[in-house]
């Protein structure tokens, strides 16, 4: 089962229960710092996945032209 199907089966009130569920473990202030590291996370992820692409991008390019 996808991960997408999964978010398919939870309705308005399930939401509300966990966003006050989180609030009641970290507090209002931790949540702004919880979601500013897990977008820091996010974005460091994607670079070192668009890195490896180049990389790999390169060395087909590189591959080609050597065997032209």
């Amino acid at each position: 089962m996808q991960l997408s199907g999964v978010f398919m089966f939870i309705g308005m009130q399930e939401w509300i229960i966990i966003l006050l569920t989180l609030l009641l473990m970290f507090g209002g202030t931790k949540i702004p710092q919880l979601m500013k590291g897990l977008g820091q996370g996010i974005r460091e992820f994607n670079n070192a996945k668009n890195d490896v692409k180049q990389k790999i991008e390169e060395g087909i390019k590189d591959d080609t032209q050597k065997s032209s």
